[in-house]
């Protein structure tokens, strides 16, 4: 018995045959997922190939739901014969090994498998070059930061900007950004520019700039988030502090001000700490070591004082490489407290008392782990912070007096990089870092062991016998502050 014949070639029974082409040339089934279309593709920032194939795919699809329509207004499946496959092999040729025994027993079935669905990767072109994207890690107002992998499986970063939605100002910072990326090209503290490009956007509009950096595997900001929970550790502090100086001071060297330092603003690249966003940094002019802007920049947690503006805003505001150690200063500060110093005011008192000489900094001696208090979707807060007292650990003293060197509201009696970086801490052992810190003593307060301990009562019961009740009291503090002082003398 030969089999039945239709106009058409025959959609093989999926069980006797399995080939991937196959498959991928049957009729669309009405609850199939949607083709990829050319403006997808566009959108994402595919190329000139990519597109046109997605389109040849798109029409073959869109033939097929013109001859699915009665099908589909129906809710039912057509009748059979099937309709005919005019890019399907013939059956012969799709099992030419079979029997013609095994032929005759086949029957034709009404299957249609829905096609796979074409895994196109969302491609963004730069300068001709294509970059898979693979995730988004960062947004702004205009701007979208996507993790992308090169053609060789190189990981970077792309920032794409919406430049219709950026002013004259902002492009202007933009700008500034690639100029001084690539002048500071080759230097491994500061995060590299791979490429570059203005592209127009479609019917008039203004288009994207895309910008191909190094991508960062975490920031400073988060590794913060995490360490906060855990007993202070001096030399993860010390290890990333003695990076950031050295990458600010390469900015300084080059007479740049970033302006805008904050944790968010170092990354992490193969475990290095790289200084990003030099979207408001500026260049110093030679005959100067300051900036006069005319609004406020920066982010108000660690801008120094002379970076807020006054109330009446009259008072052009200058800016200088001292404006970076106070936001330095400030990053210290929450290595080793947990937060920012002004972190638990409102906006308008921290406005107040950044610049204000009568507000006192609080340095705490001892350092505590917290876990962060919950909060509720829209951000109000929940449950507050938990501080852990037993991992409390005592801070350095001379961890403290960096960290007031740098918070010095005097602009001019702030400590300079190269300074920072000559601070005795840094280049300790571990071994000395983590060890146990001498409690800080007032000028009449001194350690004292056993052996002098038992001098002192023996000087006592002497003095008592000698003397009974009727010594002075304040003859007796006088003695006790003599005591005192020749214990630190002894010391010392």
């Amino acid at each position: 018995m030969s089999p039945p014949t239709t106009r058409g070639r025959l959609s093989p029974n999926p069980s006797a045959v399995s080939t991937g082409t196959e498959f991928s040339k049957h009729r669309r089934t009405p609850t199939a997922p949607d083709f990829p279309t050319a403006n997808d593709l566009a959108d994402s920032g595919a190329s000139e190939a990519f597109s046109g194939k997605a389109s040849e795919q798109e029409e073959d699809y869109n033939n097929e739901r013109e001859r699915m329509a009665p099908a589909q207004s129906t809710g039912t499946r057509q009748a059979s014969p099937p309709p005919a496959y005019t890019t399907q092999p013939s059956f012969a040729q799709a099992a030419p090994s079979l029997a013609s025994s095994q032929l005759n027993s086949i029957r034709p079935v009404d299957v249609r498998p829905p096609p796979p669905s074409i895994q196109t990767p969302r491609v963004i072109v730069v300068n001709k070059r294509p970059y898979a994207r693979l995730d988004l890690i960062g947004k702004g107002g205009s701007s979208r930061v996507f993790r992308v992998m090169s053609h060789n499986n190189d990981l970077y970063a792309i920032k794409r900007v919406s430049l219709d939605r950026t002013d004259n100002e902002m492009m202007a910072g933009y700008m500034n950004e690639i100029a001084l990326l690539k002048r500071l090209e080759g230097n491994h503290r500061i995060i590299r520019l791979i490429d570059s490009e203005v592209r127009a956007g479609p019917g008039g509009t203004k288009g994207h700039l895309l910008l191909v950096m190094e991508c960062g595997e975490i920031d400073l900001a988060r590794l913060l988030q995490d360490q906060m929970k855990n007993p202070l550790n001096m030399v993860w502090v010390a290890y990333y502090w003695q990076q950031m100086l050295q990458a600010v001071h390469v900015i300084h060297e080059e007479k740049i001000v970033h302006s805008d330092l904050k944790p968010a603003n170092f990354v992490l690249v193969r475990g290095q700490l790289k200084l990003i966003d030099f979207g408001i940094a500026n260049a110093i002019a030679n005959d100067t070591t300051n900036i006069q802007r005319d609004h406020q920049v920066g982010t108000i947690n660690y801008m120094s004082p002379e970076a807020i503006e006054l109330p009446d805003g009259m008072r052009r505001l200058k800016v200088g490489r001292p404006s970076d150690v106070w936001s330095l200063g400030v990053i210290l500060y929450q290595m080793i407290y947990g937060q920012p110093p002004f972190q638990h005011l409102p906006f308008l008192q921290k406005m107040r008392a950044i610049p204000n000489q009568g507000y006192a900094i609080e340095f705490p001696e001892f350092a505590m782990p917290t876990i962060p208090g919950s909060k509720s979707p829209n951000g109000d807060q929940i449950s507050p912070p938990t501080k852990l007292e037993h991992l409390k650990c005592r801070v350095r003293s001379d961890v403290i007096d960096s960290i007031k060197q740098c918070l010095t509201r005097n602009s001019k009696e702030r400590a300079t990089i190269p300074e920072l970086l000559e601070h005795s801490w840094l280049s300790m052992k571990e071994s000395e870092l983590n060890a146990p810190v001498k409690p800080q003593l007032a000028h009449d307060e001194v350690v004292i062991n056993p052996y002098y301990m038992r001098q002192l009562l023996h000087y006592g019961i002497k003095l008592g016998a000698s003397q009974g009740d009727s010594m002075d009291p304040d003859a007796l503090l006088r003695e006790a502050e003599r005591l005192v002082a020749e214990l630190k003398s002894l010391h010392t």
